[in-house]
């Protein structure tokens, strides 16, 4: 997909450029080799997405902390047996999409959205409570699986291809989910806006 001017595509997503790529590959060889200065580097390039992807999923800051140093871990622990620096990104959000899973089976009761709220009112990590809440109150009426498609592919910004090695989906199937998942997001929020 073609990136716009202000480097983002159709969609809003932010869009590597070639050059991006090169040095992302470059930071995983390195880090492959067990250098500790660039998987940190690597890992300052995902950060903010893995938190937001785990904050989604979760709905708590502090289980989304915990999801990604998991995970970092995990990944810090693994990463000399990555064999294809371009699979780093699918790779990462595989691990932490597991540690997500373990930490909803731990979870105890039902929580709404915990994360967008502190003592001071309402928060969120974009700054813009009330697009938080919209998009809380969207991403709760899609189903599980659906709703990992969106976050994997807004969020986390992989590719179809990416998000299907990842749920053993076919990429034409994760596209159409995603489709119909960001329609029916898109009817939700528009419904609210009329009310």
């Amino acid at each position: 997909m073609r990136a716009l001017k202000d480097g983002t595509d159709v969609r809003g997503i932010r869009v590597r450029s070639k050059r991006e790529i090169q040095m992302n590959e470059e930071l995983v060889r390195k880090s492959i080799g067990v250098s500790k200065e660039s998987f940190c580097e690597l890992y300052g390039l995902y950060k903010d997405r893995l938190y937001r992807y785990a904050l989604y999923r979760l709905g708590s800051p502090e289980d989304a902390e915990d999801a990604v140093s998991d995970c970092v871990l995990q990944a810090w622990k693994g990463i000399p047996g990555l064999k294809d620096p371009k699979a780093f990104g699918s790779w990462i959000f595989r691990i932490l999409s597991a540690c997500c899973a373990k930490r909803i089976k731990e979870m105890i009761g039902d929580r709404e959205y915990p994360y967008l709220v502190n003592e001071d009112g309402y928060t969120d990590p974009s700054g813009d409570t009330e697009k938080a809440v919209l998009l809380a109150e969207a991403l709760s009426i899609l189903k599980d699986d659906e709703r990992d498609i969106v976050l994997l592919s807004v969020i986390a910004g992989l590719t179809s291809s990416e998000i299907a090695g990842q749920t053993g989906l076919r990429p034409g199937a994760v596209r159409s989910k995603l489709s119909r998942s960001l329609a029916r997001m898109r009817e939700f929020l528009s419904q609210g806006e009329s009310l």
